[in-house]
């Protein structure tokens, strides 16, 4: 299969590292001119330079913008007016005991987490349903559906996900515009290893981490390793493509097995 994307424009919030940055990558090399995103003008910036050094005649622009806030969502709009791929894969995460959970912190992982994307998708979807075409996706994880002892407000962010895109899905019923969600299982980030750290101590080797934390931490791995950011870039590289034309309303697993339940 070949995936051609040039001619669209993608969106990926939160892009400057991890698995938005993969994301952004795959769909600049599929030949959609690709929008950065990030709080950080110097990281966005840093992070276009780079990709334009990985992908020679990619086509690429940056924004600087705090998508966990309706003002930071105005201003990313105004730059960026209409988008053919939006990819909504801003979050944040942290192990927490969930009675040490104050309502500050929820707050935060809902508004970071859920919002961001349902406004970008308010801003954007209209625009694609006009047009007859368009793809949106969330990028939520296993713990949708296996909520983690260690981070229940994280979990519950990425349970709210899946409601949140099945009902725009249903709100695009006819359109020729596509929603769905991508659950990413355990995934090799910067963040990551900086969780594994928390949870396994930080003085071991990477290897011995990464395979002590699958086999105490996510045991239900059929992978037995961490995901690279890239195999989950490349679900959503299909499903932002022509040929994703017939999955919406979905989630879709790219998590190694980790789920044990044939749907979702």
């Amino acid at each position: 299969m070949k995936i051609e994307l040039t001619g669209r424009t993608a969106l990926v919030s939160g892009s400057t590292k991890g698995i938005g940055r993969a994301i952004a990558a795959g769909l600049a090399r599929a030949g959609a001119r690709t929008v950065v995103n990030g709080r950080s003008e110097a990281g966005v910036r840093s992070t276009v330079e780079e990709l334009r050094a990985e992908i020679p005649g990619a086509d690429l622009a940056g924004v600087a913008a705090d998508l966990g806030t309706a003002a930071g969502a105005d201003a990313l709009a105004e730059r960026v007016p209409a988008v053919d791929i939006l990819v909504n894969n801003l979050g944040i995460f942290g192990p927490r005991p969930v009675l040490e959970i104050d309502d500050d912190e929820w707050r935060r992982y809902f508004e970071v987490n859920v919002l961001s994307g349902v406004r970008l998708t308010r801003l954007y979807m209209p625009g694609m349903m006009e047009r007859g075409w368009g793809r949106v996706q969330f990028i939520a994880s296993d713990s949708a559906v296996v909520t983690p002892e260690e981070m229940v407000h994280y979990g519950m962010s990425k349970t709210a996900l899946l409601a949140v895109s099945r009902g725009y899905a249903k709100a695009a019923a006819g359109t020729g515009v596509t929603v769905n969600t991508v659950m990413a299982g355990p995934t090799h980030t910067e963040g990551v290893e900086d969780f594994v750290a928390e949870l396994v101590g930080g003085d071991l080797p990477w290897d011995d981490a990464q395979r002590r934390f699958m086999a105490e931490h996510r045991p239900q791995s059929l992978l037995r390793r961490l995901i690279e950011p890239d195999e989950i870039a490349n679900m959503v590289v299909y499903l932002g493509s022509d040929l994703g034309s017939a999955t919406t309303g979905g989630a879709v697993r790219v998590d190694g097995g980790y789920i044990d339940a044939i749907l979702p």
